[in-house]
């Protein structure tokens, strides 16, 4: 009999035992698991605190005023891991929205440069009209009512001041279904370009626009003048792009003799403007982060003075 007790005794320390050393392994599992989980976020962290570090810099070189859009410098790779890539182009090539009617007073020209845009989007003429004389209204002083505008209500109020950013369009009425398509602020501003269209950086459908509302040529006229403006890459800012200025430029479009006709508050020009948009991406291994932010390079006498940012966000 004790010879069996002493081998229960015993057989139940070797489970205890075994119980121990099964919690105590469950233990040491579950404190390493933990050490790597916390070591995996912040090793996460880090990668998101170095790939924001690189876009920042990129963005910060953006602004040195020796910098160019086709500068190799914007595009560096910083060991294995970690780099930038700035796309660096003029913002004057869009249609500054707050320049239609300064003051109340209509830009005809920039007007009729809109309507065109919008009909090439393939906005209908009557909501075409009612758009446009929304946004006269909008950024008009109070007491002034365009024909085609939607009229002021308890519901819709306009602001009768000067945009403070592109989104402000998705407030005013008949511009709902518009600005809801993906990509249709690409061709708008409110940055003061000092009321130049730079035709250097505009996009397809604003020389398309430009063109039909005032030159003899067509969309043919506007692809040719794309290649030559953007050089063999077919890319703007690039060290190919063609050797043009604003009198060969018009002459490509079709303007005869290579100049504007009269016009109020408008000047069309070719590069000749010092704001830009900068849109730097940072990497740290698969994290990305980036910053886009509006900025002129100086708009002092000569070209000269500091960088100045207009607008600076992260996307």
């Amino acid at each position: 009999m004790k010879t069996s007790n002493s081998k229960l005794r015993s057989g139940a320390a070797l489970m205890l035992a075994l119980w121990a050393l099964f919690l105590l392994s469950a233990m040491i599992i579950s404190w390493a698991l933990d050490i790597n989980s916390r070591l995996t976020v912040s090793g996460n962290a880090s990668r998101v605190l170095d790939a924001e570090a690189m876009a920042s810099s990129g963005a910060d070189l953006a602004l040195h005023p020796l910098v160019k859009p086709d500068s190799a410098n914007l595009h560096r790779q910083m060991g294995n891991r970690e780099s930038y890539d700035v796309q660096m182009v003029g913002e004057c090539g869009r249609v500054n929205l707050n320049l239609l009617a300064p003051g109340g007073v209509e830009n005809t020209t920039l007007k009729e440069i809109l309507r065109q845009y919008l009909s090439l989007k393939g906005v209908e003429l009557n909501d075409a009209d009612t758009m446009v004389d929304s946004l006269l209204d909008w950024t008009s002083p109070p007491g002034l009512h365009r024909l085609n505008a939607c009229p002021e209500s308890d519901d819709y109020q306009p602001a009768h001041a000067a945009l403070t950013s592109v989104d402000d369009l998705k407030k005013i009425c008949g511009w709902a279904e518009f600005t809801s398509k993906p990509g249709w602020d690409e061709d708008f501003t409110v940055s003061n370009c000092g009321g130049v269209l730079d035709l250097g950086w505009a996009s397809r459908d604003i020389l398309r626009a430009v063109v039909q509302a005032f030159s003899t040529g067509g969309d043919d006229r506007v692809d040719q003048f794309l290649q030559l403006r953007q050089g063999s890459d077919g890319v703007d800012g690039t060290a190919d792009d063609g050797q043009l200025n604003k009198q060969t430029a018009l002459t490509a479009l079709g303007f005869p003799n290579g100049q504007m006709p009269q016009t109020t508050g408008l000047n069309l020009d070719f590069k000749t403007t010092l704001v830009f948009r900068a849109t730097s991406i940072g990497r740290s291994g698969d994290i990305t982060r980036t910053i886009q932010m509006i900025f002129s390079k100086g708009l002092g006498t000569g070209g000269g003075g500091r960088p100045q940012i207009m607008s600076w966000k992260e996307l």
